[in-house]
């Protein structure tokens, strides 16, 4: 019996007349592997590959036996899924991703994953911290679910900037108008400002964090040390991309008793009291940066800021109940997501030459200059502000929490990893030997090499294993 086979052309391969036929021939045995594989790195775009192998020893006899090998794998590479968090380099791994920061919010509301139920009573706000106005930009203004012209103007003295252009819009922008947060008259914009804010915005948080207690000690009326006797401050932040290339801070911040159990504080730290203590440490934030060629640029939050108690009776700015669920899906949503500017690298930009090569609306390219200038020595002479010109300054991470808010990201992946473990072994995993494995009797050697990212054109069976991978992404 001839086993049904499917022949896989690479490109570049020689066909027709005079053409090996048995040049490149994938069986359905070997799809089944590379379905296996493929499964196994969760659908991936970019996965890693490595070459290597696991080796068993018995610890009391010195016997050695082999447990894995990637030569018996298609093309002698395992893939490994990349865990990109973002969704425009690898959507599989984002949507892991996802779901992992989904799962890690929600505990700290609502219990779950080793946090008690009892949370959900705790005072607990979402709040917004906004960006400063670095000069007019379009925008879409809505009241209720109504949209309002952009920047109307009837003063015509007003409608002119120094530079004698017009701005004022009249126009009600839809959601997806690509001339939102481009400024209208791009020399008034402070550039300089605006990739500033967000290089130092970590900076900011970090002062936030600082003069929460403080405001929030003041405002109860007791002294810094009793709060801290009283309570535990506990967050999750998101950071999100404005329309104008700029970012801005959604955090979930909850009062706890000390300790490390999840004990409810004092009955006078009320929601309202934390979203006064909220408004009055964002207005007190401030931050000097440098400029190198010119005086220091200070930087702060803006005059606007939203803060609502956390519950089903809370309405969020849509209209929708304000509870564990939602917040958790919102905050989601905005972790595995970038800058989201058409046109913009993924990678590091090497040479500013790579700046006027880009193909992006020319105001986040104007930004990406900027901070390029900003790094060059006789500016700031940081060297990350270059690092990080392809995401407009801002090199921070899109999501952190405090220590005690909730389950952290290798919980989540050790839980995913153990539950895979007993799928595939249903009655424990057991050693060469067919004895349960345990690591006081066997021991475990790994060897692994990198061999490159992405599939390759010479694997068999590259093309159908793209196509099903882009097929699960899809479903």
């Amino acid at each position: 019996m001839t086993a049904a086979t499917v022949t896989h052309t690479a490109p570049g391969t020689v066909t027709g007349p005079g053409a090996d036929p048995c040049a490149d021939v994938v069986t359905f045995a070997d799809l089944a592997q590379w379905e296996r594989q493929l499964s196994s790195a969760g659908t991936c775009a970019h996965p890693v590959r490595l070459r290597g192998r696991i080796d068993a020893i018995d610890l009391a006899t010195g016997e050695a036996a082999p447990v894995y090998d990637t030569a018996g794998e298609p093309g002698g590479v395992l893939h490994v899924a990349c865990g990109n968090r973002r969704e425009s380099a690898c959507p599989a791994c984002s949507q892991v991703y996802k779901r992992d920061a989904r799962q890690l919010v929600r505990a700290g509301l609502a219990g779950g994953k080793g946090v008690p139920e009892s949370v959900a009573a705790h005072p607990c706000v979402f709040a917004t911290l906004t960006v400063p106005s670095f000069g007019p930009v379009h925008a879409r203004r809505m009241r209720g679910k109504t949209v309002l012209p952009c920047r109307p103007r009837r003063d015509a003295k007003q409608r002119r900037c120094p530079h004698g252009r017009d701005i004022s819009c009249p126009a009600r922008h839809a959601g997806e108008d690509p001339r939102l947060g481009r400024p209208l008259c791009p020399d008034c914009y402070d550039y300089q400002a605006a990739v500033l804010f967000n290089f130092h915005a970590g900076d900011l948080w970090r002062r936030f964090t600082t003069y929460l207690p403080r405001h929030l000690a003041r405002l109860a009326g007791v002294t810094g040390r009793q709060l801290r006797n009283d309570l535990r401050i506990r967050y999750v932040k998101v950071a999100e991309y404005q329309a104008r290339g700029v970012v801005h801070f959604h955090a979930v911040i909850r009062l706890d008793a000390p300790g490390d159990g999840y004990a409810p504080p004092p009955a006078r730290y009320t929601a309202a009291l934390l979203c006064d203590a909220i408004a009055l440490a964002a207005r007190a934030v401030r931050l000097d940066a440098p400029t190198g060629r010119g005086p220091r640029i200070r930087l702060g939050f803006g005059r606007e800021l939203d803060c609502r108690p956390i519950g089903r009776d809370s309405l969020a700015a849509s209209g929708q109940p304000l509870d564990a669920g939602a917040v958790a899906n919102y905050i989601a949503k905005y972790a595995a997501k970038s800058a989201g500017v058409p046109g913009l690298p993924d990678a590091r930009i090497r040479h500013l030459s790579e700046i006027a090569a880009l193909r992006c609306p020319a105001h986040h390219k104007r930004m990406a200059a900027t901070a390029w200038d900003l790094g060059a020595r006789d500016a700031t002479g940081d060297p990350r502000l270059r690092h990080w010109a392809h995401m407009l300054g801002y090199g921070g991470h899109f999501l952190t929490k405090s220590r005690r808010y909730s389950v952290t990201f290798g919980q989540l992946r050790r839980a995913r990893a153990e539950h895979r473990r007993r799928q595939r072994w249903p009655d424990g995993e057991r050693d060469p030997w067919g004895r349960p494995l345990d690591d006081t009797v066997v021991l475990i050697l790994k060897s692994w090499r990198y061999a490159g990212t992405g599939y390759t054109s010479r694997t068999p069976g590259a093309e159908l294993a793209l196509a099903s991978a882009d097929m699960a992404r899809g479903h």
